[in-house]
């Protein structure tokens, strides 16, 4: 299959919230420590007994055609990967956004907003190559470092990061009040800018 990963201007989110963003959650990750101050925590997998389906465009104000209600969009990319005419999945990219926290106001970083492959094109590359042009596009915009956010009931999500070089900087437990049993997982990557 030949993936081709095109650049759309973020007027296109509407069409871009085509793209199923559901998946069913099979596992966690609980974060675990030891109790000693400062240390590092670590990820361990536990198997639910009762799977369910989580989808991200159900959340309120989580829709992406509602992020421009909330926040300046003309920075952001929205990246499409299609075969064939066939959208097989998407990324979108936040950058030089004032208000957005993730962003730390600065200019060298990228944010990862979303991204999401459908049903039937994950585990064959899209993924990859999506991940791999969302971090080209923020290096042509100079940034040096592109975070992504999940939580710890998308282990898939979390795997695909860790194989694709991101490490985990920040876990917090506490960040969603009206989602108390996601943990949030920031993951980043350092990106070379070519000289």
């Amino acid at each position: 299959m030949k993936i081709e990963v095109k650049e759309w201007s973020a007027a296109a989110l509407d069409q871009y919230s085509t793209i199923p963003i559901a998946y069913e959650v099979n596992e966690v990750f609980d974060p675990v420590t030891n109790g000693t101050i400062g240390e590092e925590f670590t990820l361990k997998e536990r198997r639910l007994i009762q799977p369910y389906v989580k989808d991200y465009d159900a959340i309120a104000g989580n829709h992406p055609s509602q992020w421009p209600t909330q926040f300046d969009v003309s920075n952001w990319g929205v990246l499409i990967a299609e075969s064939d005419d066939q959208w097989l999945g998407g990324a979108v990219i936040a950058w030089k956004t004032p208000g957005l926290s993730m962003l730390e106001g600065r200019t060298d970083l990228a944010v990862i907003w979303d991204i999401r492959v459908v049903r039937d094109a994950r585990r064959r590359g899209v993924g990859s190559k999506i991940l791999q042009a969302a971090e080209d596009w923020s290096r042509s915009r100079g940034c040096r470092e592109i975070k992504i956010e999940t939580q710890n009931i998308n282990v898939p999500a979390c795997k695909f990061y860790a194989r694709h070089g991101y490490k985990l900087t920040t876990i917090n437990p506490n960040a969603y009040d009206n989602l108390p049993d996601e943990t949030q997982l920031i993951w980043s990557k350092t990106l070379h800018l070519e000289s």
